[in-house]
């Protein structure tokens, strides 16, 4: 990292909180906080205050924040430069003024070895702020200039949205602190017409920043107008995990806008005529998922676990993301969103599905591109269908359980295979059960006991599918089956290890990838159940595996699977997957007819 790195980062940083429309900051003089004080200063639509002492500036910048009912952004250097805030920032966050606290700080290795100014300043302002972020300034790739662009705008939404409020970023800053030749031009300039690099739509519920009483500040030029929206031809909607029953909404408003629906089996919206179940295999194509680049994605929910689905919204920067994100989640790894809804999903894709004047006078969608879709998508799925073995498998047991369990029962799904499985295999366009997972960390930890939670929480019936590793690292939660009086069905693969690091180039490290990282452990899982008073039954066919599933009775159904065998499985079923799309001919057009778009462009560093 150079400090041209780190100005192009700031001055990137500084144009986005001017194209929200950010008026005012202040300044104190210091070292370790040059590159924030010459960026503030050199953005020409911000105009600059500069206070000797901290305390003073924190409360000016609090007074214009009431004034304009804007966010106003502070800087300081490191040490207890920034706890002379303090006072002003308690003030800010019980009287509901938002502020923006960029404190400079020395980095990581000069804390706690007797570096001069340099004080823990982790979460200064404890629960005095809305949001705390540590910015770590890299080198200035594209990339990471898209992210803090995005993180500028985050910050400001942040902010002034909802209860306004102080945020704080903390920049650890590394010598030298000044230029020694004029910045490039930026590599990843701000989007057309000044507008953010994320917009904060206040169309369908999302609030404006506050104002003080009697005033009514205009909107930011970063708001996005309220005004009906006309969807263009080519788009998707994205459906990710979600557990507050948008599933439905998201489907209606895919099927109205005549848009493929990519919907992960956690969403809920797995279902419909433009649901496509095989978006991991179809985006694994490179020339297919270049030619469907859309103009729209609408996005609900975290992002879908897919790999090559995560890979290529990030590949998309040249189209419009809107997010529909009441939690103020920010689901935007790769910094390519355009706006966000933080209004309620449901009214917003209602308003999409059952309004023809928001859309246009027709389905906004392109009915040919929505048939290169589904045509790939079935062609994939039926070439799936032929080449998945009808013997037991881990593809062929997640595919099992969602054709066997009603649209009445519960699927939860443990992370690592499982879930992959289930997004790949599991059908389309037809009832499946509500699944549920822990992905939010992704973590294996504490399954069986989340699953045996939500047995207690319903009168739905409840079966956990989950890998062996995972099933070790909780058995002891197979205790809440006799103990508590709950009901579970239970569904363990059994491969002897961690089947998904045969995936991972880990699997090249044969010195110590068996011992130490697939970490083979030889239990006997009839005796577990045993141990714990369930029921066990080995199921060596299909025919078995649903029956005893249909059972319906607490116990421990156990699958053997060998992993070097599932790991061919599974490329075996992806290369048929791929050539029955590519046979098809022009990616992305099939039979259609359908011209591809311009390529989106390339994702950064």
């Amino acid at each position: 990292m150079t400090a041209t790195d780190t100005y192009l980062l700031l001055r990137a940083f500084c144009d986005e909180l001017a194209r929200c429309g950010l008026q005012h900051a202040c300044t104190s003089p210091g070292s370790r906080n040059t590159p924030l004080v010459l960026s503030l200063t050199r953005e020409p639509r911000i105009r600059t205050w500069s206070h000797i002492d901290e305390r003073c500036a924190a409360f000016f910048a609090l007074g214009a924040a009431k004034a304009s009912g804007r966010p106003v952004a502070l800087t300081c250097t490191s040490g207890t430069a920034g706890a002379n805030y303090l006072p002003a920032v308690a003030e800010a966050f019980q009287a509901r003024v938002p502020l923006i606290v960029l404190t400079a700080d020395r980095p990581p290795e000069l804390r706690e070895v007797g570096a001069g100014q340099a004080i823990d300043q982790i979460k200064l302002y404890g629960d005095a702020v809305k949001w705390f972020f540590e910015v770590g300034v890299d080198a200035a790739g594209d990339a990471s200039l898209r992210w803090i662009r995005a993180l500028a705008c985050r910050a400001y939404w942040t902010a002034a949205d909802g209860r306004p409020g102080p945020v704080h970023l903390n920049f650890p800053l590394r010598e030298p602190l000044v230029l020694d030749a004029p910045l490039p031009p930026d590599p990843v300039p701000g989007r057309d017409g000044d507008r953010p690099w994320v917009r904060w739509s206040i169309a369908a519920g999302g609030q404006a920043p506050a104002a003080t009483a009697g005033q009514a500040p205009a909107a930011p030029a970063g708001q996005a107008p309220a005004a009906p929206r006309e969807l263009p031809a080519r788009g998707v909607v994205v459906a990710g995990r979600d557990e507050r029953g948008i599933g439905e909404a998201a489907a209606r408003c895919a099927q109205r806008a005549g848009y493929p629906l990519l919907a992960d089996p956690l969403s809920g919206a797995r279902h419909g005529d433009t649901a496509i179940a095989t978006y991991d295999l179809l985006l694994r194509d490179a020339a297919w998922a270049r030619h469907m680049a859309p103009e729209l994605v609408i996005r609900v929910g975290d992002l879908p676990t897919s790999k090559p689905l995560r890979a290529w919204l990030a590949s998309l920067t040249g189209a419009e993301h809107l997010a529909l994100d009441p939690e103020r989640a920010w689901q935007d790894p790769a910094g390519v969103l355009t706006e966000v809804d933080p209004g309620d999903p449901i009214t917003t894709l209602n308003l999409l599905a059952r309004e023809p004047s928001v859309l246009a006078a027709e389905p906004s969608g392109d009915p040919e591109w929505l048939r290169a879709w589904t045509e790939a998508d079935d062609a994939a799925g039926e070439a799936l269908r032929d080449a998945l073995p009808e013997e037991l498998s881990e593809p062929r047991v997640a595919r099992l359980l969602g054709e066997t369990l009603g649209p009445d029962a519960i699927l939860f799904i443990a992370s690592s295979m499982p879930i992959r499985d289930a997004e790949l295999y599991l059908p389309a366009r037809c009832p499946l059960p509500r699944m549920l997972s822990n992905r939010g960390a992704n973590g294996i930890d504490g399954t069986v006991s989340t699953a045996f939670g939500v047995a207690a929480a319903t009168e739905q019936p409840v079966t956990l599918l989950i890998g062996d590793v995972a099933l070790v690292h909780d058995i002891g939660g197979l205790i809440a089956a006799r103990q508590l009086g709950l009901d579970l069905t239970i569904v363990v693969l059994n491969n002897d290890g961690g089947g998904i690091f045969h995936f991972l180039p880990v699997s090249r490290e044969t010195d110590a990838f068996e011992r130490h990282v697939v970490t083979p452990h030889g239990l006997d899982f009839a005796a577990a159940a045993a141990l714990y008073g369930l029921r066990h039954t080995r199921a060596t066919t299909a025919e078995a595996l649903a029956e005893a599933i249909r059972g319906g009775r607490t116990g421990l159904i156990e699958v053997r699977t060998d992993r070097v065998a599932n790991l061919a499985l599974h490329r075996r079923l992806a290369d048929a997957g791929l050539a029955a799309i590519r046979r098809r001919g022009d990616p992305g057009i099939g039979g259609s007819g359908l011209s591809p778009p311009a390529p989106a462009a390339s994702p950064g560093a």
